[in-house]
């Protein structure tokens, strides 16, 4: 410990100031793009070309490291000379693209110099070696699908091993032997920070090695990481992050992994206001990782509270994509007042121009009053007619709502709400 506070003491000065890095990445992110990968649905194949760029850039290792059941390549990227190894991978669950996209951001980044952050990536990569595994579930990314092709959750597959993605995942785990390891994700949109109308646009956990909910060495490095992680996005998502439930899941790799000496760090990414495509998350998720992987290098974490993690809400199912307050709807000839939540489920059409279908779909019914919407309406005193079949659970969203003269004034279009 005494050697690597050393390090950090005299790599302070070239640093720049630790708290503003989050920001100055994030505001730098443009720059480092991946431009390839512009909306969050692409395939496998999307991503053969940039592992074949990356193979020519100087410092970097691209290896094929294994197949996935229907025989798609899993590749892993390389890079750094330090003595401190670090694992990343994303997209375990196929329909969870966004720190793929933030993770080839970060790859341009640190195959960069000549700008204001080579102190920050000569303190990463002369202290770690960084591997990083994007995609780890190529089958369920094609299908854009949470599962792999045999049909099972590979998060759950920590014990029997099942899945030959699994069991690389644990392969890489017992052969690297992180110090940390990146568990990255996408949550459903339904989550919250708290029990509020603010969404967890990151959520994070540092999960439990067994059923005491214990804090080891392991699992005390994750929570100082996060702590610091989320100390600095204050300034950027203040509000907006949560911490997943705790409980322990003896069939999850976070929680196996924990168990198996690794300091796991899970981030999930999730929404922001008006970011459909999660561009803004993205560059949330890549200012995110740079500032651990620097705080990784730097052991600055070392000296950092667990209790700004502790202090993080629990994320929440408050949210729907849509709730209309306040709606009238005539049943029977008689008046109801109706809070009417909806939900827009994607689905998968690679093989078409669009790409993916959107369904709006009824979750909710009835007093509402105390969950929340990404999108709001206040319907008071407007009528709401279905388009149709009656209005209920589990029916398409599509209804128009009048006005008391019979107007037409707002219609909601297959979950969509646009003014008429």
């Amino acid at each position: 410990m005494k050697s690597s506070l050393l390090f950090f003491l005299m790599i302070l000065p070239s640093v720049a100031p630790a708290q503003s890095l989050t920001r100055r990445a994030f505001e730098a992110q443009p720059r480092f793009r991946e431009a390839a990968l512009a909306e969050r649905r692409f395939r496998h194949a999307d991503l053969l070309p940039l592992f074949d760029s990356l193979k020519k850039v100087p410092g970097f290792g691209v290896e094929e490291i294994g197949r996935s059941t229907q025989n798609r390549a899993i590749f892993k990227v390389k890079l750094g000379k330090g003595p401190v190894p670090v694992l990343l991978w994303s997209q375990m669950h196929g329909d969870e693209p966004t720190a793929t996209m933030a993770i080839f951001d970060l790859l341009r980044f640190l195959g960069k110099s000549g700008d204001e952050f080579d102190a920050v990536r000569r303190a990463i990569l002369d202290r770690c070696t960084l591997h990083f595994v994007p995609m780890l579930n190529p089958d369920g990314a094609e299908a854009w699908k949470r599962q792999t092709a045999l049909g099972i959750d590979m998060n759950r597959d920590a014990l029997r091993l099942q899945t030959p993605e699994g069991r690389l995942l644990k392969h890489l785990q017992q052969s690297l032997k992180p110090l940390v390891g990146f568990n990255l994700h996408d949550p459903v949109n339904r989550y919250s920070a708290g029990w509020s109308r603010e969404p967890s646009t990151l959520g994070f956990l540092a999960p439990a090695y067994d059923e005491t909910l214990g804090i080891n060495p392991a699992r005390e490095r994750a929570m100082k990481l996060i702590s610091l992680m989320c100390t600095e996005l204050d300034g950027l998502i203040p509000g907006k992050m949560g911490r997943w439930n705790i409980e322990y899941e003896p069939r999850a790799f976070g929680d196996n992994i924990q168990k198996w000496g690794t300091s796991l760090v899970l981030i999930e990414s999730g929404v922001f206001p008006n970011d459909p495509e999660k561009q803004h998350v993205r560059r949330l998720t890549f200012a995110t990782l740079l500032t651990a992987l620097e705080a990784i290098a730097t052991e600055r974490y070392a000296v950092a509270s667990t209790d700004r993690y502790e202090a993080l809400p629990e994320n929440a199912r408050a949210l729907f994509d849509l709730l209309i307050r306040n709606a009238t709807v005539l049943v029977n000839g008689e008046k109801i007042t109706y809070d009417v939540a909806i939900n827009r489920q994607e689905t998968a059409l690679f093989n078409r121009p669009e790409k993916w279908y959107t369904r709006g779909t009824v979750e909710d019914l009835g007093d509402l009053s105390t969950f929340f919407g990404t999108d709001e309406l206040d319907a008071t005193g407007l009528t709401l007619e279905p388009l149709e079949g009656p209005l209920k659970l589990g029916s398409k969203a599509d209804f128009v709502l009048k006005n008391v003269e019979g107007n037409r004034v707002w219609r909601v279009e297959n979950g969509a709400l646009r003014r008429e």
